[in-house]
């Protein structure tokens, strides 16, 4: 990568631009109504808004965002696909209020037989604390 920004991950993603456009229309939509003294356009606006962010969680849920963090360098594009996203991200709330990041020791362990019968070629265990103190695997 080049330019004023050097070798960095800005974290440009599908999902990123995606949900920021939907709601950079909610909010001219909501701005322009309320100039014009039009309350139907101010909700549709707000609506928007919350379209905006189903529409982002939605998208990185497909694997078209990114994890917290840089990614590696390879990986920069903003159309590169997210394959950890299936898994999900630890420490993401999204990926939390889809029922995937953090697990059991049970659930990780079916995730690791799942990722090893499916042919992935490596994985990597992190150990996460759980409420108890003791590290889960995490397979990403």
């Amino acid at each position: 990568m080049s330019g004023i920004h050097g070798d960095h991950d800005l974290g440009h993603t599908v999902a990123g631009w995606t949900g920021t456009c939907v709601a950079l229309v909610g909010f001219i939509l909501s701005g322009a109504a309320m100039i014009a003294a039009w309350p139907i356009g101010f909700w549709l606006g707000l609506g928007a808004l919350a379209l905006a962010a189903l529409v982002t969680w939605v998208l990185h849920l497909n694997g078209w965002g990114k994890p917290s963090g840089p990614r590696p360098p390879a990986e920069y594009h903003w159309r590169t696909r997210d394959r950890a996203a299936a898994q999900g991200h630890p420490d993401c709330w999204g990926c939390r209020l889809a029922g995937r990041g953090r697990r059991s020791p049970e659930r990780a362990a079916e995730a690791t037989n799942h990722t090893r019968t499916a042919g992935a070629s490596s994985t990597t265990e992190i150990g996460f604390p759980t409420a108890g103190g003791a590290p889960v695997a995490q397979v990403h």
